[in-house]
């Protein structure tokens, strides 16, 4: 089994892998799910703001979603998510831009209505092969109890 809501340390950070972006995949993704015109051409984003194609900001969360599900819950008691609380996309990501994702545990705490599962607050940063966040993402998690009954519900464990 991976991981479960008790090997979560609040304060840790996890490396989760990367990825890098070129031009077919970010025309592609743009073309069927936020075809703007600055994610679908050079010429187009060139003459835009961004001064060149860019990936959408929905594919670097996609991107890094699943670097998470692949390299991060597989395996482990995760239940899903009830949702986002917040993402900002800080810096484009360009043509060959590589991505690195960390999960960082913000706090978490049993469910007291569901006392076999606890909710875990993180923040994901994603950062270009230059070390500058280029996208964030506050999110929960729902995540089974290895060991139900033990943790004490409403509190930190």
């Amino acid at each position: 089994m991976g991981v479960s809501y008790e090997d979560l340390e609040v304060g840790k950070a996890y490396e989760i892998g990367s990825h890098t972006f070129g031009r077919e995949e970010i025309v592609q993704f743009a073309q069927q799910f936020d075809p703007q015109p600055f994610h679908l051409s050079e010429a187009a984003g060139e003459a835009s703001h961004f001064g060149g194609l860019v990936a959408s900001g929905w594919h670097t969360c996609s991107v890094m979603m699943g670097l998470l599900v692949r390299n991060f819950l597989e395996g482990s008691t995760s239940m899903g998510s009830p949702g986002i609380d917040e993402i900002r996309w800080i810096k484009p990501v360009r043509v060959g831009d590589t991505i690195t994702l960390t999960n960082n545990i913000v706090s978490k705490r049993v469910s007291q209505s569901k006392p076999d599962r606890g909710i875990v607050e993180t923040r994901w940063d994603g950062r270009n092969q230059h070390g500058e966040i280029v996208v964030t993402v506050s999110s929960k998690g729902l995540f089974g109890l290895a060991h139900p009954g033990l943790a004490h519900p409403g509190g930190a464990s």
